[in-house]
């Protein structure tokens, strides 16, 4: 089976609908970031310790809701993404906050192979999110699509937190003390 098509060799691609757009096309730009931060979580994955295999568990299971949601950004009436997906996202936060020393400041993105990794993929989720923000503008997207990718940087930023604390890592300030 040949991987490649042709088709895009002039800066154009085909929707699911079959209808050929720019790449530049914000739906495209939409999904290809969701495919970024997807491919990125499996970085994150690779670098986490042998012990931390629930957080491996639970960064694969939002790649594959991630999978789902740009099944519901680009093919009609397909739906699965549900205020219960952000709910999870939310207590998943309140918990690792929870388990790690209060922030006073801001800190520094870096850490730990895995937390430092885990902090750009946060930026790679808001860049994601901005993205679908444009794309709304032009293609109404579920608002459970919207708060779902609002909630995940979060997600990954208090995740960051937590694997930097059980690697032991102390968080360095954004100013100098």
């Amino acid at each position: 089976m040949k991987i490649y098509t042709r088709v895009g060799d002039q800066g154009m691609t085909k929707q699911i609908s079959g209808k050929m757009v720019a790449k530049t096309d914000a739906q495209i730009v939409t999904l290809g970031d969701i495919d970024e931060l997807q491919s990125y979580l499996g970085v994150v994955v690779a670098s986490l310790q042998p012990t931390q295999t629930a957080i491996a568990e639970e960064l694969s299971d939002i790649q594959r809701k991630l999978y789902e949601l740009q099944a519901d950004i680009s093919v009609k009436r397909h739906q699965t993404m549900v205020p219960a997906d952000t709910e999870w996202l939310e207590g998943k936060i309140d918990e690792y906050m929870a388990a790690t020393p209060e922030l006073k400041e801001f800190i520094l993105p870096g850490g730990s192979a895995a937390g430092a990794r885990l902090q750009y993929a946060r930026t790679v989720a808001r860049r994601a999110e901005r993205s679908a923000v444009a794309l709304n503008t032009e293609q109404t997207l579920e608002p459970a699509i919207m708060t779902y990718l609002n909630r995940l940087s979060d997600y990954l930023f208090a995740l960051a937190r937590y694997v930097n604390h059980q690697d032991h890592y102390q968080e360095v300030p954004s100013k100098r003390k």
